[in-house]
């Protein structure tokens, strides 16, 4: 479905940290936070992304990354002055890995309340089907459906 651990990304988010840890800020991480569920035959991805105007945000897929850019602008007080800057802003990217067993030629996509909801259905080769095995050795034997309680008699 959706690779969980991608290396690179665990060291950017560490290098992150520490370099907003040793410069006093807040860091970029978590930025875009995202949780993702499977429902059935389609894996739904939630990203929040408060904030932000719908018109930035882009989503792709290539091959098997599905990518999330977003810009997030401040809010400029002409007159005040800035006592705390803690929300992030600018421009923000998140990349996943998604399993080869989806469907990523039917994305699809929506934008509620700062959150954007991904659905990527399984593809059809992926999603478990019955396989019917033949019994005995003659040609016109029934089959059997995978799965069936059916029993071979016994010789008592």
């Amino acid at each position: 479905m959706l690779m969980r651990f991608d290396p690179f990304r665990e060291t950017d988010r560490w290098a992150d940290q520490a370099l907003a840890a040793l410069a006093g800020l807040p860091g970029r991480v978590g930025s875009m936070p995202l949780d993702a569920y499977r429902h059935g035959d389609e894996l739904t991805i939630y990203v929040d992304l408060p904030g932000v105007d719908p018109g930035s945000i882009e989503l792709t897929v290539e091959k098997n990354v599905l990518t999330v850019a977003a810009e997030r602008r401040g809010l400029e007080e002409e007159d005040g002055e800035v006592l705390v800057n803690e929300r992030p802003t600018g421009k923000f990217t998140r990349q996943l890995f998604l399993g080869e067993g989806l469907d990523t030629s039917k994305v699809e996509a929506s934008y509620d309340k700062g959150v954007l909801r991904v659905l990527i259905p399984v593809a059809e080769q992926a999603k478990p089907r019955k396989v019917q095995i033949a019994t005995g050795e003659s040609k016109g034997s029934t089959p059997i459906e995978a799965g069936s309680r059916e029993t071979a008699p016994t010789g008592s």
